[in-house]
C-alpha cells in the first residue's frame, strides 16, 4: 500500500525581544519513509519483487505443518459439526490430506439462515461508516494474512504462487474498492427535487436481508471474498458456502471476517455437497438475494429458481457469472510477440480453469504461420508441476473430473481436427499422484464442431486463420457467452472498429499480460453479457455494489 505523505510542521515562532532578533526557523528532519509492501496484482506477475517468495517460501512450510485436521462450520459465531466430512485433498498430490470439513445439511442451511435473518435488523441499521470500518479491518486482515492464504490457496487449488497471491491481494482490494464506492455516494443517501420549501425528497438505498454468496473454486478468495464483502458493507447479513473444491481458503477468509469483529450471526460459513446445504439455501424463502458464480448450467437453473420464476416467490436479486468462451482477434497489423505472450498467458494461465481464459483464437491468415510458430515456441516453455515451486508456472487441474474431461476432449479433437501441442495427461515421477495436463493448442478444427461453443475449462485452446477481421468478429460473438474479448492490432481505426462490435463485457487491446484476463478492482471492472452474466454490473466497478441494495423514496412534509 502506497505510504501518506508527511505532514511538516513549523516549529512555532518565539516572541520577539527587546532587540530585534533573526528568526530561524527549524524544520524537524524528515521521517524515514516507511518501505513499501512488494504488491502484486494481475499485470504485475512478470514482475515480483524477489521479498514475495522469501515470505511465501517460509508460510508455506508453516501452512503445511498444520494439514490434516479437521475444521468446523461457523454458524451464529459458534463452530459447528455435522455427522459426516468430506476430505479435502491437494490436486498436485492426493497424498496430501489439507483437511476434513463438515458435510453441512438443510438443518444446517437452516439454522444459518436464521442467525443471519436474527442479525439484520441490527447490522442494516448500523450506520453505513461504521459497516465501511468493519470491512475496512476485514481487508486490513486479509492483507496481513497474505502469505498464509497464498500458500494454502496454491496447495489446496493448484495455482502458481503468484496467482495465488494476485487472487488474495484482489479479495483485499475488491472490500476496499467497495468501500470506497459507499464513501463515494454518501452511503448512496441522495436529496432530490423539491415541490416547494416544505418538501423534503431523498432517495435511499437500502440492505435486502439476508444474502448467500457461493463461490466457485478458481478464485476462492477474490470470488468469495469480493462478493461477501460488498453485501456486508451494503447492509445485507450473509451465509457464504464456498465450492467443494476449496473449502480450506473459504474458512480462513471467513475468519478474517470474524476476526474483524462483525456481530454475532452478520456472517456465517457452512460447507458441504451443493445437493445437501447449497441446494436448501437456494430453495429457501426466507433468502433475500444470492451471488453465484460457476457454470452456465448451474448459473441457469439458480437463476431462475431464485428470481420466482419457479418458485412461486415475488422476485428476488440473483447476480449470477456464469463462464465465457472467451476469444482473441490477431490482426495482420498486430505485434505478434505481444500477441502471443497475451494469448499464452490467458489460455494456459490457471490451466484454463478461469472464465475468462482464451479458448477460442481467430489470426489473419497473413499472419498465421508467424503467429502460430511464435505461440508454440512460448507454451513449449512453460514449466509443468507442483505451483507452489518458485520456477513452475503451470500445476494441475482442480479434480479427477476435470483430469477425465481433458482427456475426453482430446480425443475427441485429435479425431475431428489436429492437435499442434499437448493433447495428453503429464504423468512422470510426482506428476503421476496429481492432475496435471499438458497445454493444448488445436488447429483446422471444424467451425461448426461443437467445441468450438462448449466451454471446457481446461487448458486447451482452438485456433483458426480467418480471411477478415469481419470473419473474426462474426465467430467472436457466434456464442451464448459474452465475457471477455481480445484483440491485437496497430490501428486505431481497427481498434475502434473492435471496441463497437465485440458482444462482451470485459475488452482488451494489445494486452501482453493477458489477452483476455486480469481484471482489477477500479481498473477493469469485470461482468459479462449474454449468457456470462445476469446483471449487466460488474465487479469492482462503479455498479456493482448497488445491486446488494433496493432504492427506497422518501417524502417529508415539514410543518404539518
Amino acid at each position: 500500500m502506497a505510504t501518506k505523505k508527511q505532514t511538516r510542521r513549523q516549529a512555532a515562532p518565539k516572541k520577539a525581544a527587546k532587540r530585534p532578533l533573526k528568526l530561524v526557523v527549524k524544520k524537524p528532519a524528515p521521517k524515514a519513509a516507511k518501505p513499501q509492501k512488494p504488491k502484486i496484482t494481475y499485470a504485475t506477475l512478470g514482475m515480483p519483487n524477489p521479498e514475495l517468495h522469501d515470505q511465501f517460501d517460509k508460510m508455506l512450510e508453516r501452512v503445511k505443518a498444520r494439514l490434516g485436521q479437521t475444521h468446523p462450520m461457523l454458524i451464529n459465531g459458534q463452530a459447528v459439526t455435522s455427522d459426516e466430512t468430506f476430505e479435502d485433498r491437494s490436486p498436485i498430490n492426493q497424498d496430501w490430506l489439507l483437511g476434513c470439513f463438515q458435510k453441512g445439511n438443510q438443518q444446517h442451511a437452516q439454522d444459518a439462515i436464521a442467525a443471519a435473518r436474527q442479525a439484520f435488523p441490527i447490522w442494516g441499521n448500523i450506520p453505513w461508516k461504521e459497516r465501511v470500518k468493519f470491512l475496512r479491518r476485514a481487508a486490513r486482515l486479509i492483507e496481513k494474512r497474505i502469505y498464509e492464504l497464498s500458500a494454502l490457496l496454491s496447495l489446496e487449488v493448484g495455482k502458481n504462487r503468484l496467482e495465488a497471491l494476485g487472487d488474495v491481494q484482489e479479495t483485499a482490494d475488491l472490500i476496499c474498492y467497495y468501500c470506497d464506492q459507499m464513501q463515494a455516494n454518501n452511503g448512496f443517501i441522495k436529496p432530490m427535487g423539491k415541490e416547494s420549501a416544505k418538501h423534503s425528497n431523498v432517495s435511499v438505498l437500502r440492505p435486502y436481508g439476508v444474502w448467500v454468496v457461493i463461490s466457485p473454486f478458481n478464485f476462492p478468495a477474490a470470488l468469495a471474498g469480493g462478493p461477501c464483502g460488498a453485501a456486508l458493507v451494503a447492509g445485507n447479513t450473509v451465509i457464504f458456502k464456498p465450492a467443494t473444491d476449496a473449502p480450506y481458503v473459504g474458512l480462513e477468509l471467513a475468519r478474517c471476517f470474524l476476526d474483524a469483529g462483525l456481530p454475532q450471526g452478520v456472517f456465517n460459513f457452512v460447507t458441504g455437497p451443493g445437493k445437501s446445504v447449497g441446494q436448501a439455501l437456494i430453495s429457501s424463502h426466507d433468502v433475500d438475494g444470492i451471488t453465484f458464480t460457476g457454470s452456465y448450467a448451474v448459473g441457469m437453473d439458480i437463476y431462475c429458481t431464485f428470481t420466482g420464476c419457479a418458485a412461486g416467490h415475488h422476485p428476488r436479486p440473483s447476480i449470477v457469472e456464469m463462464g465465457g468462451k472467451n476469444p482473441a482477434i490477431i490482426s495482420r497489423k498486430a505485434n505478434l510477440d505481444i500477441a502471443a505472450m497475451g494469448v499464452m498467458r490467458s489460455a494456459f494461465g490457471l490451466q484454463g480453469q478461469k472464465c475468462s481464459a482464451c479458448s477460442r483464437i481467430f489470426v489473419e491468415q497473413p499472419v498465421k504461420e508467424a503467429f502460430t510458430e511464435k505461440l508454440l515456441t512460448l507454451t513449449e516453455r512453460i514449466r509443468i508441476g507442483d505451483p507452489t515451486l518458485r520456477d513452475v508456472w503451470l500445476g494441475p487441474v482442480i479434480n479427477q473430473a476435470a483430469y477425465q474431461d481433458y482427456a475426453s476432449f482430446c480425443k475427441e479433437l485429435s479425431h475431428a481436427g489436429k492437435i499442434l501441442f499437448g493433447g495428453r495427461h503429464m504423468a512422470e515421477g510426482d506428476l503421476g499422484k496429481g492432475y496435471f495436463c499438458a497445454p493444448t493448442i488445436v488447429d483446422e478444427l471444424p467451425i461448426e464442431h461443437r467445441l468450438w461453443q462448449h466451454e471446457m475449462f481446461l487448458p486447451i485452446t482452438t485456433m483458426m486463420a480467418v480471411d477478415s477481421l469481419e470473419e473474426a468478429m462474426y465467430h467472436a460473438n457466434d456464442v451464448q457467452y459474452g465475457l471477455t474479448a481480445g484483440f491485437y492490432s496497430s490501428d486505431q481505426a481497427e481498434i475502434e472498429w473492435f471496441y463497437n462490435n465485440i458482444q462482451a463485457g470485459v475488452t482488451y487491446v494489445n494486452r501482453q499480460a493477458g489477452a483476455t484476463t486480469g481484471a482489477w478492482p477500479g481498473y477493469q471492472p469485470f461482468g459479462g453479457w449474454k449468457g456470462s452474466g445476469s446483471t449487466g454490473k460488474a465487479g469492482g466497478g462503479l455498479y456493482y455494489v448497488q445491486q446488494y441494495m433496493r432504492e427506497q423514496s422518501r417524502t417529508l412534509i415539514k410543518g404539518m
